[in-house]
């Protein structure tokens, strides 16, 4: 009689005919093969992101359907503040009538439809409505003016834009106005505009009837059944490799470029990074205070609604930390997301303590480097041991990298974790050939992740996404030998300082260690002999005074010579994108300005 064979501590016995064990051996032998994987030292800098889990072969509206069917009484979404809620056969349903009034005013499969504002309850059923109708979402950021709104339009070709009525100080109907004069005249759902061409319908939200546009409600009641019918039986032919959501990179060194996305993409980037975060084993509740135009918020929140049956809370429709930790408190939220600045902000409003976070387990810090104390807090007195880092970029749906929940706090700040599931990494140098573990090189990742292009940009396309579906970050990174990934900056951002390489993150992770240091972010400015110089914009911690020398000095004691900053700025905030990222390039203008460094390079 043949011996038992072992795979690891497990004997395997012969299996004649039992199919369902002998596939639980094989489940297992899968398990068992990742983990050896995982320990095997890479010596170089390529990872893969080995899973059995496999991807979702389905669109965004059928999945919706699929949970509607089996959890039809869940909540899907709560905007706290307002106390709206929407079970997820609730959700469906009202997509389900939106997509059918856009399909009545003629808007079609394959068209372009903008959403311009914060969050909102018309928002999301925007999302799922344009994805029920195979239309493509083109997300506007809130910040948008009026040049930067009018090429978006135009780049894409949108049909029709449903807007609010305004973020913070700008009115946008009074800024579309500028753009669209023919407003004053057309009727509405027939607008003809010598600036856009292709543009025929303004949606407002709000109860206010605005000259030549729709009003949201007026849209949902436009649908007839037979348009009802008609998105129904549209779930058959859409396609998950349809492009399906259209959102702008920030345009920082020219143009925004229009990163093209799939169901496909956003869809199986949600389930992925959620299934890490453990949405899978438990119920969840997830408090998004990002913004929904950019990734973050619209695929890493609002998608976990289709992709776990999780329910997506809204603290407010922009960033408010005591509206954040209130909806934690009042919805039980059991994760919560953020960029570090954010938490910050959390950890040190006046009311904190008032607040009680112990429902929560998890979350998602991305955008920007944590610092170690920041981490420690959040564990602590967040109740939120197993937060997990994401990396990523909008052209890669977003995320390519994560941490686990368990991973070693040591990881989860100077890193940004492993591979994601189905995903390949790789650090190259400048001709193109893979460095050896902790070298630093471009970071490129490849895999269902990788965008389907830019919107009408085939050129610039081609600058990013090789024939081998390599995609190049730009990012400056490193791999370490377990395969974890660290970002020590942007290839715009690195500061060559006379002939060196010189990377803002190993200089902000050590001054986040100053007692006195509340955040810091380093850029380069320009100088007449080395090229560039080292410039530390300081937030101090409240009530804390320093000065310039004792900050160098700090930094002498533990950085080489050339990268201790020659400049020092305290500054009490940092120009922020909506999302809550810190804007470098506008720091480094109002350095260069403030530094009276303007004639230096100047042409």
């Amino acid at each position: 009689m043949m011996a038992n064979r072992v795979i690891g501590r497990v004997p395997v016995a012969r299996l004649h005919g039992r199919r369902t064990e002998y596939k639980k051996v094989h489940q297992l032998r899968q398990v068992i093969r990742c983990s050896h994987t995982a320990l095997e030292k890479l010596t170089f800098s390529y990872a893969h992101g080995a899973s059995s889990t496999p991807l979702f072969g389905e669109t965004i509206g059928k999945r919706l359907q699929h949970q509607a069917e089996i959890n039809p009484d869940n909540e899907a979404i709560v905007f706290s503040r307002d106390n709206v809620r929407r079970t997820i056969a609730q959700l469906l349903d009202q997509a389900d009538q939106l997509a059918a009034g856009l399909l009545q005013l003629g808007v079609g499969r394959g068209e372009r439809v903008g959403i311009w504002g914060p969050n909102s309850l018309e928002w999301v059923l925007t999302q799922y409505a344009t994805a029920r109708a195979g239309i493509i979402l083109v997300n506007i950021n809130p910040q948008y003016k009026e040049q930067e709104l009018e090429y978006a339009l135009n780049k894409v070709g949108c049909k029709a834009l449903i807007a609010a009525p305004g973020f913070k100080d700008v009115d946008y109907y009074q800024l579309l106005f500028k753009i669209i004069p023919e407003l004053a005249t057309a009727p509405p759902g027939d607008i003809h505009s010598h600036i856009l061409p292709q543009f025929k319908l303004l949606i407002m939200m709000g109860d206010h009837q605005y000259r030549g546009a729709l009003k949201f409600s007026d849209v949902m009641e436009a649908g007839t059944s037979k348009d009802r019918a008609a998105i129904l039986d549209l779930q058959r032919r859409l396609q998950f490799d349809d492009p399906i959501n259209i959102q702008f990179t920030s345009g920082t060194t020219g143009f925004p470029k229009g990163a093209t996305l799939s169901h496909h993409n956003i869809l199986n980037n949600s389930y992925m990074v959620g299934q890490r975060l453990g949405y899978h084993q438990r119920e969840t509740r997830v408090c998004n205070p990002v913004p929904l135009y950019h990734c973050f918020g619209m695929v890493l929140g609002c998608l976990q609604i289709p992709s776990h049956g999780a329910c997506c809370v809204f603290p407010s429709p922009s960033f408010d930390p005591e509206a954040t930790l209130q909806a934690v408190e009042q919805e039980r939220c059991t994760s919560l997301y953020g960029v570090p600045t954010m938490f910050i902000d959390m950890l040190n409003h006046p009311n904190f303590s008032r607040y009680d976070c112990t429902s929560l387990y998890t979350g998602v810090m991305a955008g920007s480097p944590c610092p170690a104390a920041v981490m420690t807090k959040v564990n602590q007195l967040m109740h939120m041991p197993e937060v997990t880092v994401c990396y990523g970029l909008t052209e890669t749906s977003p995320v390519t990298m994560q941490s686990f929940r368990h991973s070693p706090q040591e990881k989860r700040v100077s890193t940004v974790g492993q591979c994601g599931a189905h995903t390949e990494a790789k650090v190259v140098d400048e001709a193109g050939e893979v460095v050896p573990v902790g070298t630093p090189g471009e970071l490129c990742t490849r895999g269902y992740t990788t965008m389907l292009g830019y919107w009408g940009d085939i050129d610039k396309t081609a600058e990013v996404i090789k024939p081998d579906r390599w995609f190049f970050t730009g990012d400056i990174a490193t791999i370490d030998e377990e395969g974890y990934c660290r970002i020590v900056g942007r290839t715009k951002d690195m500061i060559i300082r006379g002939g060196e390489n010189i990377y803002p993150t190993e200089i902000e992770e050590q001054l986040y260690k100053h007692p006195k240091v509340k955040d810091v972010q380093v850029i380069g400015v320009p100088d007449e002999r080395l090229g560039e110089e080292v410039c530390a914009c300081v937030q101090l911690q409240d009530g804390q005074t320093t000065t310039e020398a004792e900050i160098k000095a700090y930094c002498k004691e533990r950085l080489a010579r050339f990268k201790v900053p020659r400049y020092i700025q305290f500054v009490t905030e940092y120009p922020l994108t909506v999302t809550g990222k810190v804007m470098k390039y506008k720091m480094r203008e109002d350095a260069v300005k403030s530094l009276g460094l303007g004639d230096i390079h100047a042409d």
